[in-house]
């Protein structure tokens, strides 16, 4: 079983978001994370939606995505990630 994290974003400024996503690849891989799937909103089939983008992220385990967020790596990029983006990120377990 894989642990995920998908991140529901909402853009705010273009250019920091690019930013920080150019960055955030390289705080995963020392704990076993990797990016499964990363893009803008096609369409809304049902309900509303006001975000932009989805991330889904997927580690070995919820302690590795844990492990990941608490990083100091990964911490020092927030407030880059909070200058460009409103971002929920929510942890999932599955297959």
């Amino acid at each position: 079983m894989s642990y995920y994290v998908i991140g529901h974003i909402r853009v705010l400024d273009a250019s920091r978001w690019a930013d920080y996503r150019a960055r955030v690849g390289a705080t995963l891989s020392p704990f076993g994370g990797e990016v499964v799937m990363r893009g803008g909103v096609d369409v809304v089939l049902a309900g509303d939606w006001p975000g932009t983008d989805t991330v889904v992220l997927r580690f070995a385990d919820a302690a590795s995505a844990r492990a990941w967020h608490d990083s100091p790596a990964y911490q020092a990029l927030v407030p880059l990630r909070e200058a460009g983006a409103e971002v929920v990120l929510v942890g999932y377990e599955g297959e």
